[in-house]
């Protein structure tokens, strides 16, 4: 899984470069700013996973919801919050969106995948640390 982990991390290392030419035409500007340093971190963090991944104490069960919890967090997160740029959807994350608010769909979509992905993450996250923090 570690390859798979570093192959994710540097496509969504490219989406944050390409994510930076949506910046001047989205409808939210500081949300496509966003979407694209959260592309650059996510990309970032699960390289940083790949190169602790064999010291993870886990079944292999808990293995795959830890890998596939970050992919879709990754994913999910950036995408999210680049639709959100492109349609205006900002009630979520008003800050970055400046107040802006868009369709009561594209603001659905924006608070399942928020929602959603922060559920996956918190699951991956817990279940990485106790994986490390266990004795093999």
């Amino acid at each position: 899984m570690e390859h798979r982990l570093i192959k994710h991390g540097f496509i969504l290392i490219f989406l944050a470069l390409i994510t930076g030419f949506v910046i001047p035409a989205a409808e939210a500007p500081r949300l496509a700013l966003s979407a694209h340093t959260i592309a650059l971190m996510s990309g970032i963090l699960l390289l940083a996973i790949a190169g602790i991944w064999h010291r993870l104490v886990l079944s292999e069960r808990q293995l795959k919801v830890t890998y596939w919890g970050w992919i879709y967090s990754s994913y999910a997160n950036w995408f999210a919050i680049l639709f959100g740029a492109i349609t205006g959807a900002g009630r979520m994350t008003p800050l970055a969106a400046n107040g802006m608010t868009g369709t009561d769909f594209s603001e659905l979509v924006v608070a399942f995948l928020l929602v959603s992905l922060s559920l996956a993450a918190l699951v991956s996250a817990s279940l990485s640390i106790w994986g490390v923090a266990r004795k093999s």
